[in-house]
């Protein structure tokens, strides 16, 4: 399984294949939109 193989929700909340990004850059982020657990400053807090 690698990165391709998965797929998330855009800023509309449509289904996205991540593999319509084959061969660009990606750069990965967590937001912690769904809250629980945030590195703040190098130190993990619950949010």
């Amino acid at each position: 399984m690698t990165v391709y193989d998965s797929e998330v929700k855009d800023r509309k909340g449509n289904e996205v294949s991540l593999s319509e990004y084959k061969g660009k850059v990606l750069l990965v982020v967590n937001t912690a939109t769904g809250c629980g657990f945030a590195a703040v400053g190098g130190v993990i807090r619950h949010c």
